[in-house]
């Protein structure tokens, strides 16, 4: 089993900036290949972007792309994601996800998640 629990939601301005976190605790962690998705009300869960375990390789859905950066620590078994210039459309619930996968996994097939962290950006 791997637990995750994500912070740094909160409430902020269109152009602000947060920085999410997720800590892993139950397993390896550089064993996981680590993703991000978001649900907004009313529609279903989407990809964010995604980590490879070791770092070297991520990948982002074309809406965030030269605006969030995902990165990890394997060291502290955490998983981040840099949100800046955000939008109101990117007010969501955001959850962090864990696969066991040496690859970037871009799907919603991923093995763990968390509880999720609500964002909101006012306009």
């Amino acid at each position: 089993q791997v637990q995750l629990v994500e912070s740094g939601g909160g409430l902020v301005q269109a152009g602000g900036s947060l920085r999410l976190s997720c800590a892993a605790s139950g397993r390896t962690f550089s064993d996981y290949a680590m993703g991000w998705f978001r649900q907004a009300p009313g529609k279903e869960r989407e990809f964010v972007a995604a980590i490879s375990w070791s770092g070297g390789r991520t990948y982002y859905v074309d809406s965030v792309k030269d605006r969030f950066t995902i990165s990890r620590s394997n060291a502290k078994n955490t998983v981040y994601l840099q949100m800046n210039s955000l939008k109101p459309e990117d007010t969501a619930v955001y959850y962090c996800a864990a696969k066991y996968s040496r690859t970037v996994v871009t799907t919603h097939e991923y093995d763990y998640w968390g509880q999720g962290t609500q964002v909101t950006v006012s306009s």
